[in-house]
């Protein structure tokens, strides 16, 4: 049975969301026994020492045995934008079905809310987001965009060029199977038992993976299914970190009503 580098396959979904984003606008090493002090992500303090008895290696296989089987879940946090050199903002739920909802924004410019639910993408963007994507535009052309855009829901083709990124995002299945390739790397990464904390109430324990340069802390849920809570990318070149939830819940991938505006029949026209 092959036996992925853990730093490879939890960081693929880390690095498919920078990936993507961008776009759209551990087997080896020696147990830190640690100690159960909760860490600042959670407020509740941590149970009993959880999966006593394992080795980090163990723990990573069953947290990305547990993951990688999801069929849905909820990530939200801040990747680096390497072509803006800003920050992307992420709170994003996506399913197997291609199903996902959620809120997308970028160092405070203005934010745009995604739906795709079926062959069709949803898209509403507020004025300041609208502004900010047109800067260098004619006044008169931004003045238009924002006064037809603005707060109200677009639709467009799932199927269509200028929805490919967006529908990519979207796929949890894509996500997962990217996820799954060790990457072929050379060596393995080391991975190190931390100390068990909390995430937003659920109890976790952390991993540490140094790979070379690089460096990052999993949170892996210590209760129910051993699902990863949180990622943190700690490389000089990353300065990272998603957070994950809802797992097999439900997608509120729910089609706006009201009156959309349809971006397809727009570009039909105009050709």
């Amino acid at each position: 049975m092959r036996r992925p580098a853990r730093h490879t396959t939890f960081t693929a979904l880390f690095l498919a969301a920078v990936a993507t984003a961008s776009l759209t606008g551990c087997q080896s090493g020696q147990d830190d026994t640690g100690g159960t002090d909760a860490a600042s992500t959670g407020s509740a303090p941590p149970s009993a020492e959880p999966f006593a008895g394992l080795s980090a290696a163990e723990i990573s296989e069953r947290a990305f045995e547990a993951t990688t089987g999801a069929r849905s879940l909820r990530m939200t946090g801040d990747v680096p934008d390497e072509e803006s050199g800003g920050t992307i903002r992420i709170d994003l739920a996506l399913d197997r079905k291609g199903e996902c909802a959620g809120t997308m924004s970028m160092d405070g410019q203005g934010e745009a809310e995604l739906i795709k639910t079926g062959d069709t993408v949803y898209l509403k963007y507020d004025e300041r987001f609208l502004r900010a994507q047109s800067e260098g535009q004619p006044q008169a052309d931004t003045e238009a965009l924002v006064s037809l855009l603005a707060g109200r829901w677009t639709k467009m083709s799932a199927t269509g060029p200028d929805a490919k990124d967006m529908t990519t995002f979207c796929d949890l299945d894509t996500m997962l199977d990217g996820a799954d390739d060790d990457g072929g790397g050379d060596g393995e990464p080391t991975v190190t038992r931390g100390k068990a904390t909390t995430v937003d109430g659920t109890p976790a324990i952390t991993l540490r993976e140094t790979d070379g340069p690089d460096r990052s802390t999993l949170y892996i849920a210590s209760e129910g299914e051993p699902y990863l809570l949180r990622y943190e990318d700690e490389s000089e070149t990353g300065a990272g970190a998603l957070t994950f939830g809802d797992y097999d819940e439900p997608v509120p991938a729910d089609a706006p009503t009201g009156d959309v505006i349809d971006l397809d029949a727009m570009n039909g026209l105009d050709a």
